[in-house]
């Protein structure tokens, strides 16, 4: 056993008194502290002792509840491609066949520079236009969750629903008896969610599975043309980067364009193939894609068009009934003279006589 040390004058070392003392001293100033707070703090008003406490949310309003796990990748896309599709009113459809990743490089490549030459043009004709080409996108999507994004977008109307009454008494009947098993359960199936994960725009679109416009064309791998604005000009840039044959317009020249000729853009470009558009929510073929493209002057040489028609058509009507207005005068001028004639034949006859 070893021998014991013998603290010299019996004193306490200095850290170990240090410690004591705040051991001693410390909890002693927090006390005081909380009672000099509590004293100087006023007393509650008798209108917040009466009134009722706030209720605590049954979860975070920026991240709701979902029917379908936000977790999940498939959950993600969807949120992105209904956002995509509520956001850009002019979108084209593409079926690629296994493009590699060169080819889809140098495809964007060719895209963007023909995107920035619109901009540049229409900036050099004094549009005030913003530019559109850091937004001009294609992207490849899954074509089954794209569908489904689709339908919600078009059919799952929620004010409506919330008008009309809400979910179906079945659609509650469920949501109560899962909120009875399981709390978790009955909040992702809570009819009064309505956002685009929720069990009420999965049960609102569910029946429309396979009637959508676009659903026989969605077979296969899809890629989606993307522009935040109607605009002819860009599209027509971008068809004839993507698919000049198919629309009809003319093929860029090598001296003008040399990086369309290249080897990795011509294999891509062989491997798209124009299915579709959709612009402001209507579905266009083919050959209605490429009257959109052809649209002299955007779309204020639409405007002005229409202007010049609606001109044309005010002025038609105005001849119209100028016209049928001069013919009844000068028919009743004339019907006028011959009686005035009529009337003065026997009165001159008889003065002569």
């Amino acid at each position: 056993m070893p021998p014991r040390v013998r603290l010299s004058g019996g004193r306490i070392p200095q850290p170990l008194r240090q410690h004591r003392l705040r051991q001693y001293y410390l909890p002693m100033a927090i006390r005081c502290a909380t009672t000099a707070a509590t004293a100087t703090m006023p007393n509650p008003s008798i209108e917040q002792m009466t009134k009722s406490a706030v209720p605590i949310a049954k979860y975070s309003p920026s991240q709701p509840p979902s029917h379908r796990n936000p977790e999940y990748r498939r959950s993600q896309l969807l949120r992105q491609y209904t956002s995509l599709i509520r956001t850009t009113p002019l979108m084209v459809l593409f079926q690629h066949d296994n493009l590699q990743s060169v080819e889809w490089a140098a495809i964007r490549r060719e895209l963007s520079s023909a995107m920035q030459k619109v901009d540049e043009q229409i900036a050099s004709d004094g549009r005030n236009v913003p530019a559109l080409a850091p937004h001009v996108k294609v992207q490849i999507m899954q074509t089954s969750i794209f569908e489904v994004a689709l339908r919600i977008v078009e059919y799952f109307r929620p004010n409506q629903e919330a008008a009309a009454g809400g979910q179906t008494l079945s659609a509650v009947h469920s949501a109560t008896q899962t909120s009875a098993e399981s709390p978790l359960l009955g909040l992702r199936d809570d009819p009064s969610l309505t956002h685009d994960l929720s069990r009420a725009a999965h049960d609102s679109v569910m029946h429309m599975k396979g009637k959508h416009e676009l659903s026989t064309l969605l077979i296969g791998p899809i890629a989606v043309l993307s522009i935040p604005d109607v605009s002819p000009e860009h599209l027509k840039a971008a068809l004839t980067v993507l698919a000049p044959k198919a629309c009809g317009f003319p093929v860029p020249t090598r001296k003008a364009n040399p990086g369309w000729h290249e080897l990795p853009v011509q294999n891509g470009l062989n491997k798209l193939a124009l299915l579709a558009a959709r612009i402001d929510g209507q579905v266009f073929d083919a050959d209605q894609t490429k009257w959109v493209g052809g649209i002299q002057g955007g779309m204020d040489g639409l405007r002005s068009q229409l202007v010049m028609a609606l001109q044309s058509m005010g002025s038609g009507i105005t001849n119209s009934l100028e016209g049928a207005g001069k013919s009844l005068y000068f028919t009743l001028e004339s019907r006028k003279n011959i009686l005035e004639e009529e009337q003065k034949g026997p009165e001159g006859q008889k003065s002569d006589s």
